[in-house]
């Protein structure tokens, strides 16, 4: 059965497309969007189905669920909200495999697509995964499951590949679809006139920091307030500063903005962007950014950053005590670089008392905003691979190729 599946499929290559991908998130998105793009270009006849957020929907894929409805991160965190997800992914189940796409691509989210991508590729479907899950960091055991669930891994760092075939699982190293995305050299004055801030050198504007709390509401309910007292004890000793937060949903700017009328009582007055997160980054001196993906998009856009992130503190307690973390830093930045130039405070330590001297000392210490920003255009020179296109090329590859007899 398995065979005349995939000779049909082989037989009918060039009839139109249908690609099913799943992204949980913003970061997810992007990728996706990148990815459709590039498919399209080779396949016009290709269509997308599946969950997407706007930038996948500018790019003509449909969705089948509102995309935050999927996005949670944590051990705790994911627990509580399993009554939920579990029929989420059973009604995605079902109607991936009824409606059996030429292709299943998940997009990040691990803990979620994993699952999916084992049902499917068990009834014949080709599954890949986009952004190997770390388990080169942590929980090592879960490449078992990987080599369940794909067949193929795209892996956007260049040390994955590797360790995924070491452990018999089809991998290729495609780079950075956001390095390819994101040019070497960014306009600085060109981004703070499209968000309505002044140039550099102003009188009206001294420096400008970037607040990025997080693209999930769990995550900035716990960030908001230490990154608004961080932003005001930083203004009572530079009152030009100017901070510029993004915030990705109309849902996280109420909850950002009901902490900052509470704790910043008109002291400060930061400029709220729905979205645009890229610029707000490109805009400013410093940055002080969730753990992340919006740490790589920081690092590719060349600024300096702090990086501060809390998680329940269950999950913190289990991820300490059981030893699940493998490598030395939390922020992808710093693990690409090698060191730790993007200064991390973590759990307990993100707090205003210990982030606003570093964000200050970064401010007042030209030398090393340079020594960062040479390090940062390093990495981004090598993550620049042409990824979307070669992401293309392999998943049609895949589809195309002949399957067991």
């Amino acid at each position: 059965m398995q065979a005349a599946e995939n000779l049909t499929r082989n037989m009918s290559r060039h009839a139109p497309l249908t690609i099913a991908i799943v992204a949980n998130e913003p970061s997810g998105d992007q990728l996706g969007a990148l990815i459709a793009r590039a498919l399209r270009e080779r396949r016009p006849d290709a269509r997308f189905v599946g969950v997407a957020g706007p930038k996948m929907l500018a790019e003509g894929c449909g969705t089948w669920l509102p995309m935050e409805r999927l996005s949670v991160m944590g051990f705790v965190e994911v627990l509580k909200e399993l009554p939920r997800l579990l029929p989420l992914r059973r009604e995605l189940r079902a109607k991936l495999l009824a409606l059996k796409p030429d292709l299943f691509l998940g997009i990040d989210a691990p803990d979620f697509n994993l699952g999916l991508e084992r049902d499917l590729r068990a009834a014949g479907i080709p599954t890949a995964h986009l952004v190997c899950p770390t388990v080169w960091a942590w929980r090592p055991g879960r490449v078992k499951a990987i080599r369940r669930a794909v067949d193929l891994m795209l892996s956007i760092f260049p040390f994955e590949e590797d360790f995924l075939r070491q452990h018999q699982v089809p991998a290729r190293y495609i780079g950075h679809p956001l390095a390819d995305d994101i040019p070497l050299e960014v306009d600085q004055a060109q981004a703070r006139a499209a968000i309505g801030l002044p140039a550099a050198g102003s009188s009206v504007t001294e420096s400008v920091v970037a607040l990025l709390p997080g693209s999930r509401l769990s995550e900035v309910e716990r960030l908001a307030d230490p990154f608004i007292e961080t932003a005001l004890q930083c203004q009572r000793e530079r009152p030009a500063l100017r901070f510029v937060v993004p915030l990705v949903s109309k849902r996280i700017r109420a909850v950002f903005e009901a902490r900052l009328e509470q704790l910043g009582q008109g002291r400060l007055q930061p400029l709220l962007l729905d979205g645009r997160s890229r610029e707000a980054i490109a805009a400013a001196d410093i940055v002080l950014t969730a753990s992340g993906t919006a740490t790589l998009e920081t690092l590719l856009l060349k600024r300096p950053m702090l990086v501060g992130y809390r998680v329940n503190p269950l999950t913190w307690a289990l991820v300490k005590g059981l030893r699940l973390v493998k490598v030395p830093y939390a922020a992808m930045a710093n693990l690409l670089v090698g060191q730790e130039l993007a200064p991390e405070f973590l759990q307990g330590r993100c707090n205003a008392g210990e982030m606003a001297p570093m964000l200050l000392r970064l401010l007042n210490d030209a030398p090393l905003r340079e020594e960062i920003q040479a390090a940062y255009q390093r990495v981004h020179q090598q993550l620049r691979q042409d990824a979307a296109a070669r992401a293309a090329d392999a998943l049609l590859a895949l589809i195309e190729a002949p399957g067991p007899a």
